[in-house]
């Protein structure tokens, strides 16, 4: 097998966000130069989370959702079902990509699946993420360690946004939120994700993908 262009997909159902971070670490910490590359798609259980950077005043009023301390890029999001979780495992030194360029390609994947659906998205230069009429609808944070990311995006789909509300969402005090749903009949994100994988995996020039089992 190619270690460089084949790409290990693993559907992961709901998981709680600690466990699956956990892993994400452990998977970077004891690669090598033999191990594939792998996205997991995932929802998270109720969660918001800081970036290393969060500013704990971005966090208005959890009430009993947890805040969990990440070593993602970024400010503070919320995680719930009803979200895609995109988590890409990367190494990106021998695919010769920069973070900011991974950061784009992730960003133009979305961009793609939702034109597909007919609906315009945009970027932003101060703002990392996917907009829909100036309201967020995918967030991206990434880390990189021992020349390779993981951590990923978050695309709503069909969730309760009102969470969103009770923080300033990526550290944007009124940014409006928005999902899938809410602009056309997409409200599976089992059936999303797989698109979306479709997207990151051609973007990151990978010509196959391998579905694991878990």
């Amino acid at each position: 097998m190619n270690t460089r262009t084949v790409v290990i997909a693993r559907n992961l159902g709901c998981q709680p966000y600690s466990q699956v971070w956990q892993q994400l670490k452990d998977f970077t910490n004891t690669r090598n130069e033999s191990t594939n590359d792998e996205i997991w798609l995932l929802e998270h259980d109720p969660v918001y989370t800081q970036g290393q950077a969060g500013k704990p005043e971005h966090v208005l009023n959890p009430g009993n959702i947890p805040v969990i301390q990440s070593d993602r890029g970024g400010q503070v999001t919320y995680h719930a079902p009803g979200q895609l979780i995109l988590y890409l495992l990367a190494d990106i030194q021998h695919k010769n990509i920069h973070v900011r360029q991974l950061v784009t390609y992730l960003e133009q994947a979305v961009v793609e699946l939702l034109a597909a659906h007919k609906i315009l998205a945009t970027t932003r230069l101060d703002a990392p993420g996917v907009y829909v009429n100036e309201a967020k609808i995918c967030a991206v944070g990434l880390r990189v360690r021992r020349g390779s990311t993981y951590h990923g995006l978050s695309l709503n789909v069909n969730m309760d946004l009102e969470p969103f509300s009770r923080i300033n969402p990526c550290g944007y005090a009124g940014m409006q939120v928005t999902q899938l749903s809410e602009h056309c009949e997409l409200n599976s994100v089992e059936f999303v994700g797989k698109q979306l994988l479709t997207l990151v995996a051609n973007k990151l020039g990978y010509s196959e993908i391998q579905y694991a089992r878990s």
